[in-house]
């Protein structure tokens, strides 16, 4: 595949807090490639450096083969760019923000067919004040595909919207993807990441941790799951500890998680059996059972030791 960014041992710091230390990794073209992690884990430093707005202090930063401080006129034009904290003047019209941002360069697309593509058209009159805030995500996508660029960022993208704003925009994501381009996003929900990236870099204090696949590093805990319940009155925590499947046990008042492994193919019982026959066995109620796989955010826990911090 081809390198469309590469980074070697990037550095960065402000003071005495090293924001991003000793990072290395490359961006594939054609791909959807994500860095997750809690705020202040180093994302947006590193992306501002890998986009040319902040200089590192140490390491190299290349976009197809360029430095994007150095040669930032041939880069820039190859580059769409969605900020963290973005905004417009309260009054500007949907269509006079595109039709601004399209004088900026010498070969655009058309921005009226962008706005009908991102779903713009019926508030092409209306001011940016005034748009909700789904809408304005879309219109900063447009405004970041404006130039039709090889490469787009998109920095915390769906923070704050609801469910339904933040579904629509990954499948917008997902179409831009899909007409050829490469798109590098930050994100502190996991759940997007294992749903709309084809890599993900996992970052916690400045480190990448780890980085892969969705599902190889879900596949690194080892077919862990849940199974999860409520109980009604009185049980013995020790007698679900210590079933032969379960590695560990957490409580909090009513609510029973119980981590562990099935093993069906090594010819075991599977998890969510084993701990309904010793519930049913301890005469014990419960109630709201279910159970779940692993996800990213249980790939964090492994390798960070703690809950994923927003």
């Amino acid at each position: 595949m081809k390198n469309i960014v590469q980074v070697r041992e990037l550095r960065k710091t402000y003071g005495t807090t090293v924001a991003v230390d000793d990072v290395s990794f490359d961006v594939y073209e054609g791909e959807i490639f994500g860095m997750v992690g809690p705020n202040g884990a180093g994302k947006t430093t590193t992306i501002e450096c890998i986009e040319g707005l902040r200089k590192p202090d140490l390491g190299t930063v290349r976009i197809l083969d360029l430095d994007p401080i150095r040669h930032e006129r041939q880069v820039r034009p190859l580059l769409g760019i969605q900020l963290q904290q973005a905004n417009l003047p309260e009054h500007l019209k949907v269509w006079e923000a595109l039709d601004l941002y399209a004088s900026f360069y010498p070969q655009t697309l058309n921005w009226q067919e962008l706005m009908e593509g991102l779903g713009l058209t019926e508030k092409r009159d209306t001011t940016f004040r005034k748009l909700s805030g789904g809408q304005k995500q879309r219109l900063f996508i447009a405004l970041a595909l404006i130039n039709d660029p090889q490469l787009i960022f998109l920095d915390e993208l769906t923070t704050g919207l609801d469910p339904q704003a933040r579904h629509t925009t990954w499948d917008l994501i997902r179409g831009v993807r899909d007409r050829g381009k490469t798109v590098f996003l930050t994100t502190h929900f996991m759940e997007e990441a294992e749903r709309l990236c084809d890599r993900v870099a996992i970052m916690d204090n400045g480190k990448i941790v780890a980085l892969d696949t969705p599902v190889n590093l879900i596949e690194t805990l080892d077919g862990e799951e849940r199974v999860i319940f409520r109980v009604d009155g009185k049980y013995q925590p020790e007698t679900l500890a210590n079933l032969p499947n379960v590695i560990r046990l957490e409580t909090s008042g009513d609510r029973v998680i119980l981590h562990g492994h099935s093993n069906i193919s090594n010819g075991h019982t599977p998890l969510v059996t084993e701990v309904v026959n010793a519930l049913t066995t301890d005469g014990v109620r419960f109630s709201d059972l279910r159970t779940e796989q692993p996800t990213l955010e249980d790939v964090f826990l492994a390798l960070t030791g703690r809950q994923i911090r927003v």
